[in-house]
């Protein structure tokens, strides 16, 4: 079952877009959109945790400041997801990320983070600050967070044709936080989105049984 439902937090009300396995689930995860808000893409993603076997809820963050934006890949996207990004901040996506945590926390679920892009950033910082397992996609604004402390397990997922993170930032995680898992795919950023021109399907697969191997290692 997918659909919409409502995410009450500290930071505001928000909606989440949230899929069930078919079965009993084995924990639950929430999934970090990129600037462009909950998307076809994000969806996409939710749906495939969910047939892992866990609750998937990817909180529509943008909400917090205009309700129901979805962005396309292109230039005028890429814009206005960065300015409301900058205008919602890291630390109320972290506060509603933490409500929808909370949210499934009270079903009895263990909870994970798995999150793209801005996202990623947004996954690290729930890991340091929340204390969830988390997956991190080609977060290109870590860097200035590498200071706090990890929490729980992390993984992170680079690219190493990524044009947005160099190979010096890439390093800096693996100095930063040497207890983390961290791989590098001969592609380029975004490269698990197939709307992106960087798309590149093998690197995403293999990305992708890495992370569910991790949160059956961090969840069940």
């Amino acid at each position: 079952m997918a659909g919409w439902i409502d995410i009450e937090g500290e930071a505001g009300a928000i909606r989440g877009w949230r899929v069930d396995p078919a079965g009993p689930p084995n924990g639950a995860v929430v999934v970090v959109q990129e600037i462009f808000g909950v998307n076809p893409h994000i969806r996409e993603v939710a749906a495939r945790v969910a047939q892992a076997g866990y609750v998937a809820l990817a909180p529509s963050l943008m909400d917090a400041i205009e309700r129901g934006v979805e962005l396309d890949y292109d230039d005028a996207g890429i814009a206005r997801g960065r300015e409301m990004v900058a205008r919602l901040g890291f630390d109320r996506a972290v506060e509603l990320v933490d409500a929808a945590a909370d949210l499934l926390a009270k079903e009895g679920l263990r909870t994970g983070a798995v999150g793209f892009c801005w996202g990623g950033t947004v996954a690290l910082l729930a890991n340091t600050r929340l204390g969830l397992p988390a997956t991190s996609y080609y977060g290109g604004r870590s860097v200035p967070f590498l200071g706090e402390p990890l929490r729980a397990p992390m993984l992170f997922h680079f690219g190493a044709r990524d044009a947005i993170i160099p190979p010096a930032d890439v390093q800096a995680h693996r100095a930063a936080y040497p207890a983390a898992r961290l791989h590098v795919y001969d592609a380029g950023h975004g490269f698990n989105c197939d709307r992106r021109a960087d798309f590149h399907a093998a690197s995403a697969a293999l990305a992708w049984t890495r992370t569910l191997d991790f949160l059956e290692d961090a969840l069940r």
